[in-house]
């Protein structure tokens, strides 16, 4: 349910309704723009009087919302949100260049690349410490020693640092690294883990699972900002289908829909969508063409040789050529990459 106040409405009132919806059971999200107030109720609103809060002096309307997911419905937040990380956004007039290579695979490495796609015009630095991957045999990740490597890129290029982190366990050692957590695909709807992210001060780049609807990603969203954290990025990285040519398929309408239905900002991995390196660049460009606010690119200077990835890694050259070439179709969205 949301309560429209009308635009004299003064902090008085509006705290006097928070504080009675409150005390009914509901907890409150209030988004106030200029001269606009928005009042969000979360839970049992069965106990709220519709037609007497309707008939308040300061109350405009009352909005029912239907859709099972609140906090990250635009009908709570009517603006887009832009989300800080260090002097970096996502979700404002910026594209948001997520680079760097699938797993830390040494210190030189890292740092090698970081400078590369920063040269190049990235503004985060990605990098996997700890690798969830098919086979238990695979390559898992360099774990505190890969993200002790993502610190010290950090402190070389300036960017912040994206990073998955993939169990309940993981959170509290992982925060003290990375500026960014990444839930995966595979633990989109780990709810435990979701809830846990949801309590601490960090970005969350919450990916869709390869089964995933939209709702279901949503809802994820949802259990995160449950629990308070409302800075979370939504990432669209191709959907399974009976298509064994690529990857994945990357489902392009999902970030208009999502653009539609949500305020939070929206980004795409065309690495993962297509599993093809040579793929990336126009898919890269179709992304930002309908909207996307970002981007995360997979970058490795020998992809022939890469412990996870390669075949969907860019070499820095690729990478370069490919954020000149979307410099061109963001200036369509009115959008800038730097």
């Amino acid at each position: 349910m949301i309560i429209v106040m009308k635009e004299n409405a003064t902090q008085n009132q509006i705290q006097d309704i928070k504080k009675r919806s409150e005390g009914l059971g509901c907890a409150v999200h209030v988004y106030e723009e200029g001269s606009h107030c928005l009042l969000g109720m979360v839970g049992d609103t069965s106990a709220i009087n519709i037609s007497q809060t309707e008939a308040e002096v300061c109350v405009d309307k009352i909005v029912i919302v239907q859709e099972p997911f609140k906090r990250a419905n635009r009908l709570f937040h009517p603006d887009n949100s832009i989300i800080k990380v260090d002097d970096r956004t996502i979700g404002g007039k910026e594209i948001a260049i997520i680079a760097g290579p699938c797993a830390i695979e040494s210190e030189v490495q890292l740092i090698t690349i970081a400078k590369d796609v920063k040269l190049a015009g990235a503004n985060f630095l990605r990098g996997g410490a700890y690798k969830p991957r098919t086979s238990p045999y695979s390559f898992q990740g360099m774990e505190e020693e890969g993200l002790r490597i993502l610190l010290e890129a950090k402190k070389i290029t300036g960017l912040p640092i994206v990073t998955e982190v993939m169990s309940v366990e993981l959170v509290e050692k992982v925060t003290q690294y990375a500026d960014v957590l990444q839930i995966g695909a595979r633990n989109m709807q780990n709810f435990d883990l979701l809830k846990e992210v949801g309590r601490c001060n960090k970005t969350i780049l919450l990916k869709r699972g390869m089964s995933a609807t939209i709702e279901d990603l949503l809802m994820s969203a949802e259990y995160i900002m449950s629990e308070g954290n409302e800075k979370v990025v939504l990432c669209e990285r191709g959907i399974r289908t009976f298509e064994t040519f690529t990857r994945n398929t990357l489902d392009l309408s999902a970030i208009p829909v999502l653009k539609k239905l949500s305020h939070l900002p929206v980004i795409v991995d065309p690495s993962h969508a297509s599993g093809k390196w040579w793929l990336v660049e126009p898919l890269a460009k179709a992304a930002i063409a309908v909207g996307a606010d970002g981007l995360e690119i997979e970058v490795h200077y020998d992809p022939a040789n890469a412990m996870s990835d390669g075949p969907q890694s860019l070499k820095p050259e690729k990478f370069e050529a490919l954020i000149a070439s979307i410099r061109v179709i963001a200036k369509t969205q009115r959008k800038i990459v730097r």
